[in-house]
């Protein structure tokens, strides 16, 4: 190529648009145990999930008698710093609760 000349790329730079919908949605799920009491787990839920005491006392009594109880449905994010908040709290006060996510 001569000196001064320049080559200019012909291809086309096109915007590949996205598409933005809403973010996808997980359940976040407490899960029974023998050990951790009726009312750590409502002040968990009344702590973490910022439900009254009422709505908190019957999701405890789900998770008592079903096994398991729906706390709240939230983003990806936010739903694992929900259940990273509870796995603390019983740790610091030697309970086993769990929790977990799932897909809406």
């Amino acid at each position: 190529m001569p000196i001064g000349e320049s080559t200019v790329d012909s291809d086309v730079l096109t915007d590949n648009e996205e598409e933005l919908g809403e973010p996808e949605e997980y359940r976040v799920i407490l899960l029974n145990d023998n050990y951790t009491t009726m009312e750590f787990v409502v002040s968990v839920i009344m702590t973490v999930f910022h439900k009254g005491i009422s709505e908190a006392t019957r999701i405890m009594i789900d998770v008592h008698k079903k096994g398991r109880g729906i706390v709240g449905t939230y983003s990806f994010d936010i739903a694992t710093t929900k259940i990273n908040q509870v796995h603390e709290l019983a740790r610091q006060n030697e309970y086993p609760l769990k929790c977990t996510i799932e897909k809406v």
